[in-house]
């Protein structure tokens, strides 16, 4: 068992009897700097922001297909609906294998480019700034020897070989050019994010902790050379904004084996973190509540305290040095009971209001699924903009988080009000 989870969960189970100042003196981020550089101040103006998760990064027989998960096709009214809900951001996840043309040249496909920029246009007509990245089209899950091939971005493979290495950065380098060259006069409503989730299959526990951290090496490279490759496009490319990942996008690897790229355009760069944080609550429903007033909740997690030292540590390690973290993936999955659908709410609120306290915006996950339990994120529908279930109260609970300025409306307000029996 995790010493550090174990300590927080016996101080967690003390705060029945301890003052409320005790259970929630971590809430409270250290003091501001006396002024955010210009990079923080954008990644505030991201506020709360939505994923079109499962349509353009969808794949079906190794080919991206928009549909092909079950979500029908993205419309500007998608993006007007987010608009009028209160978002600020959207983040539109793309895969693009099954598009990409054989080497040297590896052209993409001209429908799906011309796909990928229509989406992004809806998100600005409608006033919203907007990610787009290359999400499925790096090894995940994929154990299937003929599927895992479809996957090029094959980490692993690369941190073993320095051969399969080039290769793979001469056809991310002919990638990442159309992209950038597609958008090159675009303004900064438009974020590029250069990668999203490389790992090698074991989600942070596989070889990547005894290769001697040669996955991380690689991963530090392969951000190095998006970077240099989107800027060296020219145009209003070199001044965008980039978000680059860390190891599965996940908090406490990217804190330890980040490097942040080389940029000769200043304060341009953002790091790229995913928090589902415990997964057993937010993402497989396993659980069914979160907190310090939770009964049915993930053995060994600290609830608030340790959201709250994960900020705080990403923080100290990005934020202090001046350097934005966007949360481009967040979420909790909806609940087939009432109780459990409060304690949802609480979750959603407590960590947006956090996450605001330490000036990292983030963007909910939406899968588009409609039922509970396990991956069920869906809050809007993706060709419509129509909320599902209680779609809009969940919307309207993260957005007011986020942007609420009531000085009576703060973290412990929020503790105060965690569900009860």
């Amino acid at each position: 068992m995790n010493t550090v989870k174990a300590v927080l969960a016996a101080m967690m189970l003390a705060c029945a009897s301890y003052p409320i100042s005790a259970c929630t003196e971590n809430a409270t981020p250290d003091p501001e700097p006396e002024k955010d550089n210009e990079a923080i101040e954008f990644a505030m103006s991201l506020g709360v922001g939505w994923n079109l998760g499962n349509n353009l990064d969808a794949h079906l027989d190794g080919e991206a297909v928009e549909t092909g998960w079950g979500n029908g096709k993205a419309t500007q009214k998608t993006f007007d609906a987010l608009k009028a809900a209160g978002f600020s951001s959207v983040r539109i996840p793309v895969t693009w294998m099954g598009h990409i043309g054989k080497a040297p040249e590896y052209h993409i496909e001209k429908a799906w480019l011309d796909r990928v920029a229509e989406v992004a246009g809806y998100a600005k007509k409608a006033g919203l700034k907007c990610i787009i990245n290359i999400h499925h089209d790096g090894f995940g899950a994929e154990t299937d020897p003929a599927k895992k091939q479809n996957h090029w971005l094959d980490l692993a493979a690369a941190a073993k070989d320095e051969t399969v290495n080039k290769a793979i950065m001469q056809k991310l380098t002919m990638v990442w050019m159309q992209i950038a060259n597609r958008f090159v006069n675009e303004d900064e409503w438009l974020i590029f994010e250069v990668l999203n989730e490389i790992q090698d299959g074991k989600w942070g526990s596989g070889d990547n902790l005894t290769d001697g951290g040669a996955q991380y090496r690689t991963l530090n490279e392969w951000n190095q050379l998006c970077v240099d490759v989107i800027r060296a496009t020219g145009g209003k490319n070199q001044t965008r904004y980039i978000g680059l990942p860390g190891y599965v996008c996940q908090p406490g690897l990217t804190i330890q084996h980040f490097e942040l790229p080389y940029d000769e355009t200043p304060n341009r760069l953002m790091v790229s973190v995913h928090l589902y944080d415990p997964w057993d609550y937010a993402g497989s429903g396993k659980y069914s509540e979160w907190g310090h007033t939770g009964t049915d909740v993930v053995p060994d997690n600290g609830g608030e305290r340790e959201y709250i030292a994960t900020l705080k540590n990403l923080s100290n390690r990005f934020l202090a040095a001046g350097v934005p973290v966007y949360v481009g993936e967040y979420g909790s999955v909806h609940r087939a009971t009432a109780k459990a659908e409060e304690f949802r709410k609480y979750y959603l609120e407590y960590t947006c209001k956090a996450l605001r306290e330490y000036r990292m915006p983030v963007l909910y996950w939406d899968n588009g699924n409609r039922g509970t339990g396990a991956e069920s994120f869906g809050i809007i529908d993706h060709s419509t903009g129509k909320f599902i279930g209680n779609g809009e109260e969940i919307a309207r609970t993260m957005v007011n988080a986020w942007n609420s300025d009531d000085p009576e409306y703060t973290l412990l307000s929020i503790w105060k009000r965690a569900p009860r029996k």
